[in-house]
């Protein structure tokens, strides 16, 4: 299985020059907390990330509110991708090694073609036992979490 087959296809995306307000409104309206940043030129080239994390603590230092500060101020710009043609357990390994919950799946070019989370995966690992195709296990979902969730601190 490729994980084009597992991706979120429909990805609401911001620019560097929007407003944290601005993705934190995706964020509420999708019912996401992360949101990927493409170039402001209009293509859908892949520059950064940035989730509901980096809104919040972007806030907190800066004392500003969220109109008054844009995107890229808070966003990452380190980036985890993976082509279409990866498996989810490659997916998978790269959440678990980059402690992310979302991979962006991009083409050649870092265009972006769709989203990965680790609710995708867990599903997938679920539809598993049932259809017994090979995705990833329930295992490798739970170790993927508790790899995620470990202080940063503690993982290097």
């Amino acid at each position: 299985m490729r994980i084009e087959q597992v991706m979120t296809k429909s990805v609401a995306t911001c620019r560097p020059d929007d407003s944290l307000d601005a993705a934190a409104r995706i964020m509420s309206e999708r019912d996401c907390g992360c949101v990927p940043v493409v170039e402001s030129n209009g293509s859908h080239r892949l520059v950064g990330m940035i989730t509901d994390r980096d809104i919040c603590l972007a806030a907190h230092k800066r004392n500003l509110k969220l109109r008054d500060m844009r995107v890229d101020e808070a966003m990452s710009s380190r980036i985890y991708s993976c082509s279409p043609g990866a498996t989810p357990a490659e997916v998978e390994e790269l959440m678990r090694s980059a402690q992310v919950r979302r991979i962006p799946i991009v083409d050649s070019g870092q265009g972006l073609l769709g989203m990965v989370s680790l609710a995708d995966l867990a599903r997938l690992a679920e539809a598993r036992k049932v259809s017994e195709r090979r995705g990833v296990t329930e295992h490798e979902v739970t170790e993927t979490l508790a790899a995620i969730c470990q202080p940063r601190a503690a993982a290097a």
